[in-house]
């Protein structure tokens, strides 16, 4: 059956997902980390594509990504992808495959969901029980947007610059955000509507996309319920 193509809308932000083939590590080293967002930062430039929020991990990447124009993302992820790939062949001196398929992701409301997705991305480490704060954890845009450093992947979101007027109260205002426990319930609707490739919002928003794309953005149900595709190992997604 040939795919539905992605819901992608100019302006609106997506959370991506792309993981290991089999779950097996995409990054050994901390050169590779270090080249993973040079990628980044060269495709976000090339492709108009702002990055707001990152993790590596050291099986899957989370990125929470605006695009300045239809179809973007898919060029975007395509080249990191391709890139990528043929530094990490030609370092390990290995062949074949490093990604599982192709990439997943969804639209994000980002009125309503748009900060929390920014802590579900930034917390995975911790909920991986890799570091005990997100702040310990090197890889990843927490440090950038919860205390300033330097990080020229990233672009502000809109919605992120207007928590406060300065930028130290802004990071103040940032950091307060993860004293918060992630509600249970807006945690399983990032990680199935990622999974799903679908959308996560309210209803009116999933009303509005589908007003925008003429597509359903829930799946239909048919069968028996599917098992979890998570299949979460011991780093969290």
């Amino acid at each position: 059956m040939a795919r539905l193509p992605r819901f992608s809308l100019t302006g609106v932000p997506q959370h991506v997902i792309q993981r290991g083939n089999n779950r097996q590590a995409c990054f050994a080293a901390d050169e590779d980390y270090r080249f993973y967002l040079d990628c980044l930062r060269d495709a976000s430039q090339r492709y108009r594509c702002a990055i707001h929020a990152y993790v590596l991990m050291t099986n899957h990447v989370h990125l929470l990504v605006t695009p300045d124009e239809t179809g973007a993302i898919s060029r975007f992820m395509q080249h990191v992808g391709r890139r990528y790939v043929q530094y990490f062949n030609f370092q390990y001196q290995r062949s074949g495959t490093l990604w599982e398929g192709r990439y997943k992701s969804s639209l994000v409301d980002a009125e309503n969901y748009l900060l929390t997705c920014y802590r579900y991305i930034e917390m995975n480490p911790v909920r991986a029980a890799m570091v005990r704060e997100p702040v310990d954890y090197r890889w990843s845009s927490h440090r950038a947007n919860a205390l300033g450093h330097p990080d020229s992947a990233l672009t502000p979101h809109a919605l992120y610059l207007q928590m406060a007027r300065s930028d130290n109260e802004r990071y103040r205002a940032y950091r307060e955000l993860f004293q918060v426990p992630l509600d249970v319930k807006a945690l399983s609707s990032i990680r199935e509507s990622v999974n799903q490739e679908i959308v996560v919002g309210t209803e009116r928003f999933r009303l509005e996309v589908e007003a925008a794309l003429h597509r359903r953005t829930k799946p239909a149900r048919r069968g028996r319920p599917a098992k979890s595709a998570m299949g979460l190992t011991e780093e969290a997604e």
